[in-house]
């Protein structure tokens, strides 16, 4: 087997990079909403939310990605104002205090815009910077880090799933470059769990080295999702071992950034995985 790790510097918002490929990079997922999946309600006050930002750098997460809206199943959509009252001032208040580099998990313009020049560095789309038209040239005046996600919602998928991942990326990287965002600030995300029933997912991460064809970094976020339970029983609760066995084997393939809720268990995995690469 050939060390699949390719190295990258991404290019962020205020002057920041991040070296990937050497070792895997942890993205803390900090939900900052009363109905996620997995932690809503839990970390939807500011202090609340500092606190859980501090602990998961502590315990090795290089960014934090801050969410205001679910992205569940079902979820409710809301309206931007209250998405950015939820956001904003966890951003504004970890940038007083820390120089962590942040990401805002959404999907509209007007909220990424407003975080970045709050102080996050990345923006993390979840629709692929496909859904709302004018958040890629957003991206691409303020410098951002970009996070583009595979969704097969609310769209016609081909029934390859590492077929539908080229239809998909391939058209949110040519967006993102014809909106001015460099290569070097695009990294790409599979997008498991997002409209892929368990089979579609479990292929996708058998499969994963065939996204290295797209030529970006790529970040996997498993996290805790619905699939990983199909197969091994546990509810949402219980899948921190499940997502740390689907860390490594795509950091074996390949992968460079983890979006996790358990930063603890998966850079535990995750350096395992890493001494594994260096022997190769």
């Amino acid at each position: 087997m050939k060390n699949p790790i390719k190295l990258y510097s991404w290019k962020l918002a205020h002057g920041r990079e991040i070296a990937l490929g050497r070792e895997a990079v942890l993205m803390g997922i900090l939900n900052v909403t009363p109905d996620s999946f997995s932690d809503g309600g839990r970390f939807d006050g500011v202090d609340a939310a500092i606190q859980q930002a501090i602990i998961m750098q502590e315990q090795g997460a290089h960014i934090i990605d801050i969410g205001g809206e679910s992205t569940r199943p079902g979820a409710q959509e809301i309206l931007a104002e209250q998405e950015q009252a939820r956001v904003l001032p966890v951003i504004e208040a970890l940038r007083a205090q820390s120089d962590m580099i942040l990401s805002i998990d959404t999907y509209r313009a007007s909220t990424a815009r407003l975080a970045i020049e709050a102080g996050a560095h990345i923006i993390n789309d979840v629709w692929g910077f496909q859904k709302d038209a004018q958040i890629a040239s957003v991206a691409a005046k303020l410098k951002a880090g970009c996070c583009a996600m595979h969704t097969g919602r609310e769209r016609t998928k081909n029934q390859n799933v590492i077929k539908d991942q080229y239809i998909f990326l391939e058209q949110s990287i040519k967006h993102m470059k014809q909106s001015g965002i460099q290569d070097a600030s695009i990294v790409l995300d599979p997008g498991f769990g997002f409209a892929k029933d368990p089979q579609e997912n479990i292929t996708l991460l058998a499969r994963f080295e065939a996204l290295h064809a797209l030529g970006y970094p790529l970040l996997v976020g498993t996290s805790r999702k619905r699939f990983i339970g199909h197969f091994t029983g546990q509810d949402a609760d219980n899948r921190d071992i499940g997502t740390a066995a689907t860390s490594v084997v795509a950091r074996m393939k390949g992968a460079q950034i983890f979006r996790v809720h358990d930063v603890a268990t998966n850079v535990q995995a995750l350096k395992m995985a890493d001494a594994a690469l260096n022997v190769l």
